[in-house]
């Protein structure tokens, strides 16, 4: 059995809710771990379990261990941290602060902030190449890309850290959050006022627009065969499915009212999905689903690349304006990694 659980970033009450995979099929909500006010984004975590959230009300990211399922320590970055990225080898971390317009860059071995880079108005959620050389960051308030150079911080140089370009979007297009196709060619952007996914050739920055058919784009994930690009469409409550090749939307998934977050499972081909959607959102498009919960849907149980057939679905409260989630395999954990936070799990009870 996988030891697999997701980590639900849960805006409004203030925590991170935790959801054990059980069995095929079975999931249950063994934890809330307290934060600061209004998480924002998926917790990052490290190879070795420890995971990092934005407190967006508190200028402060919370570190929460994986194993205790606890907060560890709260750490000062700029106004308004929203968005994360963690780099290759696990020893920086960048925060985008949309009301201080910079990213941070976060040394994890010191636990202090060491470099701040000016961005553009409001910058949002982030991505890094698998390299580690190149970030790009959604400037959500001036509607832009800001493609970061990084590759300093591989010879441990955070002040070597400087912007490439401005990838113009649109301004009243909002670019929100973003991912980069598992081949590593293409960046596929959601926009939250826009009803498209702008497309970026990582070869050349040039964009294109794929029409989703819906304003409201939040989150953005990638089938386990790396041939799909799957978008959360917060204001249809959709799955927009997006072929990579080709750009173009196959089908339109329905979930619960107001998608935000999505991971996908690659070892059973699920997709988890946080629904949003507060008193008063609930949407026609899936009606039996209730708001604060994950979605999860079976990708096996109805093909991608047509609109034929019902997909399988499953569904698990979490806690109250659920805006991410991320998974983390427990098994992946070293010997010395889980014994030392199966110790201090101990003296915590």
């Amino acid at each position: 059995m996988r030891n697999i659980q997701f980590f639900s970033t849960d805006t409004d009450d203030g925590v991170v809710s935790v959801v054990a995979k059980t069995g095929p099929g079975e999931h249950r909500r063994v934890a809330q771990i307290s934060v600061g006010n209004a998480p924002r984004g998926g917790v990052k975590f490290t190879a070795d379990g420890r995971g990092f959230v934005c407190n967006t009300s508190q200028n402060t990211i919370s570190e929460i261990d994986a194993v205790a399922l606890d907060e560890v320590r709260r750490i000062e970055v700029g106004h308004g941290p929203r968005g994360q990225g963690l780099l290759p080898g696990d020893k920086y971390l960048l925060v985008s602060n949309s009301g201080s317009n910079t990213v941070s860059v976060f040394d994890l071995e010191l636990n202090v902030e060491v470099h701040q880079i000016p961005t553009g108005r409001d910058p949002r959620h982030m991505g890094i190449n698998k390299s580690g050389t190149i970030a790009y960051v959604c400037v959500w308030g001036d509607g832009y890309i800001s493609k970061l150079d990084v590759s300093a911080l591989v010879d441990g140089d955070p002040q070597g850290v400087a912007e490439l370009a401005q990838i113009p979007v649109d301004r009243e297009a909002h670019p929100y959050s973003l991912g980069i196709d598992p081949s590593g060619r293409r960046v596929f952007v959601a926009n939250t006022q826009a009803a498209y996914v702008t497309v970026i050739d990582v070869a050349t920055d040039e964009t294109h627009r794929v029409d989703v058919g819906s304003t409201g784009g939040r989150g953005v994930a990638f089938s386990p065969d790396g041939d799909y690009a799957l978008v959360t469409v917060e204001n249809s409550s959709t799955i927009a499915v997006i072929d990579i090749e080709t750009l173009r939307v196959t089908r339109q998934i329905p979930t619960g009212s107001g998608p935000r977050g999505l991971v996908v499972d690659q070892g059973d081909e699920t997709v988890y999905v946080t629904n949003f959607a507060r008193a008063g959102m609930m949407s026609a498009a899936h009606p039996d689903f209730a708001p604060n919960s994950l979605t999860m849907v079976d990708l096996t149980s109805a093909p991608l690349d047509r609109d034929e057939g019902a997909f399988t679905y499953e569904e698990v409260t979490v806690g109250y304006g659920p805006c991410s989630v991320v998974m983390f395999d427990l098994d992946t954990l070293s010997e010395e990694d889980r014994s030392r936070r199966l110790s201090r799990a101990d003296s915590q009870a």
